[in-house]
């Protein structure tokens, strides 16, 4: 019976782990061993550490670990690269900003949210003291970091489990850490293992490289990070060249990282070890197609070059498309660019803040510069000569940035410079003139990017800018004025968020065929609109937030995406029902949009959300394949009395004068939100309760109904199993919530014997508005995980129902169960 219970555990925690241990090397060991130092089964909080050099391991157990255990912790995190995340100040002062800022991050990615708001360092305790977590900081490399994200065990609710990886154990030491893991380097016979699946795909040499095999895994140090470069470098290489490896490791290597990394790297052509250096120093963490797109008139093979890179473990492209590049293989890039020469203006790339100052104070840059990577947040302030660009003819890429969050440097430019090289990317973060140098030739740009910058124009008359693809100038508040871009053939995006002076949008658009996006949010003056236009290219506009806009944007009819939100647009034109059949996505609601009698029917999703509608209009309900309905705080809203036939998700969040709904739900995986809806008539909630085929359901009640035939006070109910039942039907009764609180509910279903069957998470629309009143929440789920049901092997005569609230399982005033029946079972046993 035990070993039965054992392997149903086994099998129901982590089917994937297994797995994830087969394909490292010694990770079981790793992990059973930080298990012992963890003493999951005691309530206190417990803080540990990892640690051990670079390249050694910690993040990919630590990984494995948070895989491991997150399912068990309500609350969970995972915070890597810490590295570089937190600055002192100029004068040596801990910076409040920045802890400030670190905290946010960690709230946010506990709490699964875009950008929580911290206004002092008492955040994580006030929100964590009584929660139980899991949260692993990986690679922390200073001891205010922990002070910040970790100070005290008192910031955590009983049972969490804190976890710090790191290559400094006196950082550990000082924080008071005593459990600490040292991550040791592994055994011969397991660097041997690393190295040969890197280089083979096998656990073991192949036949006649097995002497020399083990000479590399040594002169490696059995670094696994330096073993699995190496090992990729010498994927299908012969014996001879085994043997110049062995050679240059031997001759050149110290045993120090650095040198080890650096054999990866001289294995590559030429053209390789070029990509390899731009992307070590300016295009790490980039998107692929952005890069390439830079480099596409360089002698650079980019594709190609990346998929060589990768091959050989030197970079990673991650899922969503994005360079990823080991640090220490990044500072291996920088180190070969910095043995270049002495003088920091005869280097292909300058990253060094303090260097850049020098340099472009002093006017010693020369043709050798391709590129400049300029974290501004890391000096106090600076000047620029004017004539601080003028040897460096080569350069392509330039970039000012502010790595921390509303910082602003006083960036002094003595006057206009005189020379701006043709440069492929401007990327400069708060530029602090009124217009670009006069001299400046953009003919080469494919990029312009200067957010924040204090510019009230370009520059005068027409540029031929036939390669400029991009334009990004947002967040310039003091922008008047867009160029004219009639030769600007080849422009792809153009993003304006918040420029709040700009009052018209140039004619000259209209020669833009190529455009794809164009973003103006937040334009507050924006009144003029080019018209009888039609850019067939134009896929994606948003004008959300231009308050003074009046007239619809008809300037494509290709538009898939189009935003106008809280404009003072009344009407949209006829022309737009009739024309506009590319249109999926329109979002018009405002407080100025008098009627509706046009919209295309291609739309899959509407939003009318702040609009004074009585009732829901005709040319809405006829909409054939509409799929998401949003009509949030349409006050004058009272009644629903027709919906279209395809929708699965409507969301009429306060209408709080709607009273009558009488429609049907189509879809049985339909989401319907009524919160705050709070004049709904009895009859409209019975008869929209009563529809149960729907994934999702919240609107104001005041108890649990009585179809739901197991009912119990709190948060937690036993209802019989029926052996022929599969699904489940939940409704809880909420209490009203005040604020803007984090809300999710999770449901955890247990047999009697104490397996977990399954967990069902439902999101109440992320940050919620409050609950002006008592309100259900009813919801359909799978008594057991689709994926694993044919695994358990369960006879259970009873299921528990243990519902939570990420925010206060107080929350939850009272739970109600219905097992639904069977297609062909009878009603009474479905209920019982």
């Amino acid at each position: 019976m035990m070993q039965k219970i054992v392997a149903d555990v086994s099998k129901n925690l982590n089917v994937t782990l297994s797995r994830d241990c087969d394909k490292v090397v010694g990770l079981r060991s790793h992990l059973r061993k930080v298990h012992s130092l963890l003493c999951l089964e005691c309530d206190e909080v417990k803080m540990i550490g990892i640690w051990g050099p670079a390249g050694i391991g910690k993040t990919t157990i630590a990984r494995a670990l948070y895989n491991q255990l997150s399912s068990s912790f309500p609350l969970r995190c995972f915070m890597g690269n810490l590295k570089g995340s937190y600055h002192k100040s100029i004068m040596g002062v801990d910076d409040y900003d920045s802890k400030l800022c670190l905290q946010s991050q960690l709230l946010s990615k506990i709490f699964n949210q875009t950008d929580m708001k911290v206004h002092d360092l008492c955040a994580i305790k006030e929100w964590l003291h009584d929660q139980r977590v899991l949260i692993i900081l990986d690679d922390v490399e200073e001891l205010e970091q922990l002070d910040t994200l970790a100070k005290e065990t008192s910031w955590f609710g009983p049972g969490s489990r804190i976890i710090f990886t790191m290559k400094d154990k006196n950082i550990l030491k000082a924080h008071g850490i005593k459990e600490i893991y040292h991550v040791d380097l592994p055994s011969k016979e397991e660097a041997l293992e690393i190295l040969c699946l890197s280089a083979f795909k096998q656990r073991s040499p192949r036949e006649g490289f097995k002497e020399l095999s083990h000479r590399i895994a040594e002169f490696c140090g059995y670094l696994p990070l330096g073993l699995c470069v190496v090992g990729s470098s010498l994927r299908g290489a012969s014996k001879n060249e085994w043997g110049h490896q062995l050679y240059r490791l031997e001759t050149s290597i110290d045993r120090k990282i650095g040198n080890v990394l650096r054999v990866g790297y001289e294995t590559l052509l030429q053209k390789d070890q070029d990509l390899f250096l731009h992307i070590a120093c300016f295009f790490y963490n980039e998107n692929v197609d952005h890069m390439t797109t830079l480099l596409s008139k360089s002698n650079l093979d980019v594709r190609n070059g990346l998929k060589t890179l990768a091959d050989k473990s030197l970079v990673k492209v991650s899922t969503d498309g994005r360079i990823v590049m080991h640090c220490l293989l990044q500072k291996l890039g920088r180190q070969i660019v910095l043995e270049q020469s002495i003088e920091p203006g005869r280097r292909q790339f300058l990253v060094d803040p303090q260097e850049i100052c020098d340099v472009l104070a002093n006017e010693t840059g020369t043709g050798s510069v391709l590129g400049i990577s300029f974290d501004m947040s890391k000096i106090s302030e600076f000047s620029i000569s004017r004539r601080a660009f003028a040897r460096m003819r080569n350069l392509q890429f330039l970039r000012f940035y502010i790595n921390k969050p509303g910082m602003h440097k006083k960036v002094s430019l003595l006057d206009d410079m005189e020379y701006l090289p043709s440069l492929k990317l401007l990327d400069w973060n708060s530029y602090p003139r009124k217009r670009l140098p006069p001299k400046f030739r953009p003919e080469c740009l494919i990029e312009l990017r200067m957010q924040f910058s204090k510019l009230e124009k370009l520059w005068g008359g027409v540029q031929l800018l036939v390669n400029l693809k991009k334009i990004d100038l947002s967040y310039s508040f003091k922008l008047k004025e867009i160029p004219n871009l009639s030769e600007t053939s080849n422009l792809e995006i153009l993003r304006l968020v918040f420029c709040k002076s700009l009052v018209e949008l140039p004619s000259s658009i209209s020669n833009l065929h190529k455009l794809k996006k164009l973003i103006m949010k937040g334009c507050k003056k924006l009144q003029v609109i080019p018209t009888n236009i039609n850019l067939a290219s134009l896929d994606e506009v948003d004008m959300s937030n231009c308050s003074s806009l009046t007239s619809f944007p008809d300037i494509s009819r290709n538009i898939k995406h189009l935003n106008l939100r809280n404009t003072k647009i009344r009407e949209v034109p006829p022309t737009i029902g009739r024309h506009w059949s590319s249109l999926t996505w329109l979002h018009i609601g405002s407080r100025n949009l008098m009627t509706l009698s046009y919209v295309p029917e291609s739309l899959r999703k509407l939003d009318l959300r702040n609009s004074h509608f009585i009732t829901i209009p005709d040319c809405v309900i006829g909409l054939p394949f509409v799929q998401s309905l949003i009509i949030q705080n349409c006050r004058k809203l009272v009644s629903l009395h027709g919906l279209p036939p395809s929708l699965w998700c409507l969301d009429a969040t306060d209408c709080r004068s709607l009273t009558s709904v009488l429609h049907s739900f189509g879809d049985p995986c339909a989401s319907f939100n009524y919160r705050n809806c709070v004049m709904l008539e009895e009859e409209a909630r019975r008869r929209i309760i009563q529809q149960w085929d729907y994934n999702y359901l919240c609107l104001p009640g005041k108890e649990v109904p009585i179809n739901f035939t197991h009912k119990a006070t709190g948060n937690s109910i036993a209802v019989p199993m029926s052996s022929a039942s599969s699904r489940f039907k939940a409704c809880l009764l909420l209490s009203p919530v005040k604020g803007y609180p984090l809300f999710d509910i999770t449901c955890r279903l247990r047999s009697k014997e104490g397996i977990l069957l399954n967990e069902v998470e439902y999101w109440i629309s992320g940050l919620s508005p409050k609950f002006l009143t008592e309100h259900l929440l009813i919801f359909c789920g799978d008594l057991f995980q689709t994926d694993k049901c044919h695994e358990l092997d369960i006879t259970t005569s009873e299921i528990l129902f243990e519902f939570s609230c990420r925010d206060n399982d107080d929350k939850i005033i009272e739970c109600g169960v219905q097992i639904l029946r069977e297609e062909g079972e009878s009603s009474s046993s479905a209920m019982d």
